[in-house]
């Protein structure tokens, strides 16, 4: 430990996080896609100089790039160390997407900025936009049936975009050519590159007010104390051997459930992780690439023990046996358009399964898992332009010791939120005929699950292509301690006056639908905590009056005695 002050310490901390922050801010405040500048689909962070190690990701980011990011660093530190890819010089941008370099799905798109002081490398800052498409075989990228990452999208190893401040007119061509709605993509380059600009320019306020040295030193010192954090929460832990399965639907070309096995073992003040049980590499899009499995695994824990600081030491005390040949490991050319928005969230369920049966007070029942990624794609004939529309949404928490599970909450692996329907509705040719709590949805228990949401959208005018990656369609969040599991997620296609169900359930892509015809999503409610018949009848009373239950239906939820109670 250094000898910095306690105070010192929390101040350069924060001014840490708040030069992230700013990065955040300023990206979705320039951002042209609603998928940004609404929904927040994009996080920011500063990296170690020499090994990409996390220094600090601002607390407005997904935090399922906490450890993704931190890949893609130290990726493109080892290339250039290699001389695979160009040196960094002041004021370049590299753009990369290339999920077998600690990437995402292809519509992640990185940029990292190195930044200088005096002439010598300080640090490395980067941020993850989700681009609303990355080319690929329909539109928004959200193919459900591709077999390979070509079909996915362009895939861009590290180079530099922007050189010594200037953008690569020929390098963005290649881009701008191989990408939908090309000519809107430039607002959100522009946005991107200037979030880390911010950074570059708010970090040097930083180091002006403490000097190099004592930054230097700080930084080494929080590192070791959110180690040492939580390596103190994990003592608290009961000792032993925990398992675990979660399951995706399907990867979406073979209609079969896909295996998630976990083993975690506690022994003294560090975590292992081994899900070497799982199921192998699948045909389709579920594939996840390690850097994202790696990712699900920190988010996870840090969402069981929240007070401890994000940065590189905060995950020291976690070992994951690295999931070779199954499908958390995905391999070139694999397809992985599912991964960071759907298979991720079984990861960490499979983690929250795993701890809640150690630590029962402390982890809540599954949430609802699913992004619920809706890419629809067409011609607008009164704008007389092509769009490509990407649509997300919440679903119900679980139930946990203290209280019910949130309704309508962002997925477990992000901050992102729905963009408004009003938003939605200026930008494509959609009305949304319905947007609301999926009532009823939450699994019952002592604490039932919170609830997801039901909406439809109607297309206007022209016509367009509708895609889904989805997942919990086949399976309901599960409950856990005798608790039941939440509703599964529903896609319905009201096509031509018949509607239909996708033979995945919830992943599709390329169905055709015309102006009339309507989209209609029911996500996830959270799983139940604790028996349904131990539930104070106030609770069930009290959703009996909001109306989120029929008395019928609370009857067979929770009993007819607790129904009783609630009317004495």
């Amino acid at each position: 430990m250094s000898q910095l002050d306690a105070l010192t310490l929390a101040v350069i901390q924060a001014g840490l996080q708040q030069v992230c922050n700013e990065m955040d801010i300023a990206f979705s405040r320039s951002a042209f896609s609603p998928v940004i500048a609404e929904a927040d689909d994009r996080s920011d962070g500063i990296y170690d100089r020499d090994t990409g190690a996390l220094i600090s990701q601002g607390e407005y980011g997904l935090p399922v790039f906490v450890g993704t990011m931190q890949y893609s660093t130290g990726e493109l530190i080892r290339l250039i160390r290699e001389a695979r890819v160009g040196a960094p010089e002041p004021g370049d941008i590299y753009i990369v997407n290339d999920p077998y370099l600690g990437g995402t799905h292809l519509m992640d798109v990185r940029f990292v900025r190195p930044v200088f002081v005096e002439g010598e490398l300080f640090c490395w800052l980067q941020n993850t936009g989700h681009w609303p498409d990355i080319g690929g075989m329909v539109p928004g990228g959200f193919s459900a049936h591709a077999t390979e990452v070509e079909q996915e999208g362009l895939r861009l190893p590290p180079v530099k975009l922007f050189k010594r401040g200037t953008m690569d007119q020929e390098i963005f061509s290649i881009i701008s050519s191989n990408i939908r709605v090309a000519d809107q993509r430039i607002g959100d380059i522009k946005a991107q590159a200037a979030a880390l600009m911010v950074g570059e320019s708010r970090l040097a306020d930083l180091l002006a007010k403490v000097g190099r040295k004592t930054l230097d030193a700080a930084i080494k010192e929080i590192r070791a104390r959110s180690a040492e954090r939580m390596r103190a929460e994990i003592r608290q832990i009961p000792d032993g051997t925990y398992r675990s399965e979660a399951f995706v639907d399907s990867d979406g070309v073979v209609d079969e459930p896909l295996r998630i096995a976990l083993t975690m073992t506690k022994a003294g003040d560090g975590l292992t992780f081994d899900f070497s049980g799982s199921s192998p590499p699948c045909r389709g899009p579920m594939n996840s690439v390690v850097a994202t499995t790696y990712s699900s695994v920190y988010l996870a824990v840090k969402h069981v023990f929240p007070d401890v600081p994000i940065n590189a030491g905060t995950f020291e005390p976690l070992t994951i046996v690295r999931p070779e040949g199954t499908f958390l490991d995905a391999r070139y050319p694999r397809p992985v358009s599912g991964c960071a928005a759907e298979v991720s969230q079984r990861i960490a369920e499979a983690v929250f399964l795993a701890l809640v049966q150690a630590i029962p007070e402390r982890v809540t029942a599954a949430p609802a898992g699913t992004s619920g990624n809706f890419a629809l794609g067409g011609f607008d004939p009164a704008k007389n332009a092509p769009y490509v529309m990407y649509q997300i949404t919440g679903g119900g928490y679980g139930g946990n010791a203290g209280h019910d599970g949130l309704s309508n909450g962002c997925s477990t692996i992000g901050i992102s939120k729905t963009a408004p329907v009003e938003v939605m509705e200026q930008y494509y040719p959609v009305l949304f005929r319905r947007f609301a709590l999926r009532e009823g949805s939450g699994g019952a228990g002592a604490h039932r699950g919170g609830f997801g949401v039901h909406y439809e959208v109607e297309l206007l005018r022209g016509e367009a292509r509708a895609s889904f990656v989805m997942d919990h369609g086949r399976f309901g969040p599960p409950g856990v301690l005798g608790g039941a599991a939440g509703a599964p997620n529903v896609v319905r296609i009201h096509r031509n006056g018949e509607t239909f169900t996708p033979l995945h359930l919830s992943k599709d892509q390329n169905i055709a639908i015309r102006a009339g015809d309507r989209v209609e999503v029911m996500t996830p409610g959270g799983g139940g905590y604790g028996a349904p018949g131990t539930r104070d009848p106030a609770l069930v009373a009290r959703d009996l009056r909001r109306g989120y239950y029929r008395a019928d239906e609370a009857k067979d939820l929770w009993g007819e005695d607790i129904l009783g109670g609630t009317q004495s």
